[in-house]
């Protein structure tokens, strides 16, 4: 479903311009791909970054993610209610049409809040990166799986964007990625704030130890 908001938001969208990786002097940056691992993204900022300084690092929902989730429930909450309660209808069935609309809106609001509000954590003291509700367990979960790995798997941090186009507008979408030592990337964030998610990519990779390679 959430693949299906994104189609439907972006038309189409186009990869960056073709970047040299041999400016890092690094072999897997050579051998990886410098396309983006999640097609699409947001023209505001989703993500706020957040650190204790020495364990813990997190990526949380900002403020206007918060705000455009609302949005969309409010609408399939208040609409609805407001024609409802004003219109005369005839039949039991535009009723249930007027409800159905509303309810569209208010799940699909709910849906991306969901999505939009999944941890992602970086915990030196569990010693892994997990992106979703559910924690790794330190004692088994040793083997890198989608949106879960041990953090000394992290070889370094992708910072890449990606042209959209929408019906209405153009925008460049901000995509960071985590590189892994047998060259496999896992998505972190992808929003519409470059300098914000830079100086965000700056400071995990701080938090780290690790190398930053910086595409865009």
């Amino acid at each position: 479903m959430l693949s299906k908001l994104k189609k439907f938001a972006t038309k189409f969208a186009t990869p960056s311009e073709p970047f040299d990786p041999s400016i890092f002097n690094d072999s897997v940056a050579k051998t990886i791909s410098w396309t983006p691992v999640v097609s699409g993204g947001s023209n505001f900022k989703t993500h706020k970054y957040y650190s204790d300084g020495y364990n813990r690092a997190e990526f949380k929902m900002s403020i206007g993610a918060k705000a455009f989730t609302f949005l969309f429930m409010l609408i399939g909450v208040a609409v609805p209610t407001l024609i409802l309660l004003t219109a005369d209808f005839e039949g039991v069935s535009d009723r249930f049409f007027i409800a159905g609309f509303g309810l569209i809106f208010f799940a699909a609001g709910a849906f991306l809040f969901y999505n939009y509000g999944k941890p992602v954590v970086f915990d030196k003291m569990k010693g892994f990166y997990w992106k979703g509700w559910n924690k790794p367990d330190h004692t088994t979960d040793r083997i890198a799986v989608k949106n879960r790995v041990p953090i000394s798997e992290i070889y370094a941090l992708q910072l890449i964007k990606e042209f959209v186009r929408s019906d209405k507008s153009s925008y460049f979408s901000y995509e960071l990625n985590l590189v892994l030592k047998d060259g496999t990337r896992l998505n972190v964030v992808d929003h519409g704030k470059g300098t914000i998610l830079r100086q965000d990519a700056q400071q995990l990779s701080s938090f780290l130890g690790k190398p930053l390679w910086d595409a865009t």
